[in-house]
């Protein structure tokens, strides 16, 4: 069985940093996609940053600069780095997982950003 555990969340004041972690554990090497998404409370759920299995990188237009998405294979890991924080970056942060056709989710992990 395939388990995403996210960690690196908290609070931080707007212009600080946080940096997300992602663990893959199960039968699963080198996942085709791995990426982040972000729900605030009241809104829909949507893609922060996305990377491949050939470190092909996407981000939404409102982190372009301030995160980096990376991933470390022999780990099973994917991290986001998240600088200059803004209050609008505060929501839940899942962990996405594609492999061939299957689809994996973590529990989650709250990053608050103060004004």
């Amino acid at each position: 069985q395939v388990q995403l555990v996210e960690s690196g969340g908290g609070l931080v004041q707007a212009g600080g940093s946080l940096r997300l972690s992602c663990a893959a554990t199960g039968d699963i090497f080198s996942p085709h996609v791995m990426g982040w998404y972000r729900q605030a409370p009241g809104k829909q759920r949507e893609l922060v940053a996305v990377i491949t299995s050939g470190s092909t990188t996407t981000y939404t237009h409102s982190v372009k600069g301030r995160f980096t998405i990376s991933r470390d294979n022999a780990k099973n890991t994917m991290y986001l780095q998240m600088n200059s924080l803004k209050p609008e970056d505060t929501a839940v942060y899942y962990c996405y997982v594609r492999h061939w056709d299957t689809n994996y989710w973590g529990q989650g992990t709250q990053v608050t950003v103060s004004s």
